[in-house]
């Protein structure tokens, strides 16, 4: 049988405000189910509905929708190679890639996620596809559609509050925080980064235990530089990524950049993510460097405004990426609101501040 392709009618005026949902899988069964579901959670309609990666970037051309829920195993060219052609098709629709390989330690996630896909959920087999699932995933969509539900972009951009002066001091270490879509916005950051900064480099991405190693070797291909999981009492070394390990928050010790060490610091954080970004910029704050910067890339939630705060109070910088390209706008607008932010840019024009402060680059306004 064809694959299936299905398109509902449009919505009245009174549901114009309901995300639109795309959902991409070769199975019938799971697409029914996965509709069902969606449809009971409310504020949430089914534009289209596609059984292969090829029906949906020629489904996209003809509808607008601000989700997809994509799998990765189908027939003929497959989600995650076709992935990048449905991004491009998608006209800033979220990907959510629903997939069994999206499981702990699946090279393909990572790999997804690199590409552009804002987030992943491991889906169950199509008998277990309900309960707490079906709460996972409708949290997950609202979350990377309420952008476009919530308010023209002009309405909430007059909200950020202004800006704090960059510091002027010589670059002297560098802290990452991601969460959602944050491995895209890694890839695009690193890309434009100069390959020698000469200060250590720390990075905290929401992710959970069995990701780490595959996106450690990831990270260090794209990055053009080393990347390992930090571990207890590691010296930190110039130029080499320091990432925190999905059970511990990554923190410094030392007052010199020559004793700087890493201190792993287990339990949950006040922000409730394990890994946190609060506790490794607080750290790096109370380590009296001079010269410290942080870059807050997309992300759900509030994780790193103390720690921000912390930054700013000892004299660092925190530079923050931009809506338009964010996956999610949450941890960089809480900072940005916050009156926290010296700069809201995308992830390359953040990594030309960066190397600015090394005289390598010219900064782009």
């Amino acid at each position: 049988m064809a694959p299936a392709l299905a398109h509902r009618t449009a919505a009245s005026a009174s549901d114009r405000r309901n995300l639109r949902l795309m959902i991409v899988d070769d199975s019938m069964v799971a697409r029914a189910v996965l509709s069902r579901m969606v449809e009971l959670g409310g504020g949430i309609e089914i534009s289209a509905v596609a059984g292969t990666a090829e029906d949906a970037v020629e489904a996209l051309a003809r509808v607008s929708v601000d989700v997809i829920l994509l799998d990765l195993e189908m027939p003929g060219a497959g989600g995650l190679s076709k992935l990048p052609e449905i991004i491009a098709a998608a006209r800033g629709a979220r990907v959510l890639v629903v997939s069994s390989l999206a499981e702990d330690g699946a090279a393909a996630t990572v790999t997804a996620l690199a590409q552009g896909a804002a987030d992943t959920l491991l889906k169950p087999g199509t008998g277990r596809i309900q309960g707490r699932f079906a709460d996972i995933l409708i949290e997950k969509i609202r979350a990377l559609g309420h952008v476009e539900a919530e308010a023209p972009a002009s309405a909430r951009t007059a909200r950020v509050a202004p800006l704090q002066a960059m510091g002027v001091d010589p670059l002297s270490l560098l802290a990452i925080g991601a969460s959602t879509g944050g491995i895209h916005a890694l890839g695009r950051f690193f890309g434009q980064l100069p390959p020698v900064l000469g200060v250590p480099i720390l990075v905290t991405q929401h992710l959970p235990v069995p990701f780490m190693d595959v996106f450690a070797r990831q990270l260090s291909a794209a990055a053009r530089r080393p990347a390992r999981i930090a571990v207890e009492g590691a010296t930190l070394v110039p130029d080499e990524i320091v990432i925190a390990p999905g059970d511990a928050h990554l923190t410094i010790e030392g007052t010199s950049p020559s004793s700087l060490r890493v201190h792993l610091v287990r339990g949950r954080a006040a922000s409730g993510c394990l890994p946190s970004v609060d506790p490794m910029l607080s750290s790096v704050a109370g380590s009296g460097l001079t010269g410290a910067v942080a870059v807050i890339l997309s992300g759900m939630g509030r994780d790193g405004v103390e720690g921000s705060a912390a930054m700013v109070r000892a004299g660092g910088s925190v530079l923050v990426q931009d809506e338009a390209t964010s996956a999610v706008w949450g941890m960089p607008r809480a900072v940005a609101d916050a009156g926290l932010a010296s700069a809201i840019l995308p992830p390359e024009k953040l990594a030309r501040r960066v190397a600015s402060r090394i005289g390598h680059f010219h900064a782009d306004k």
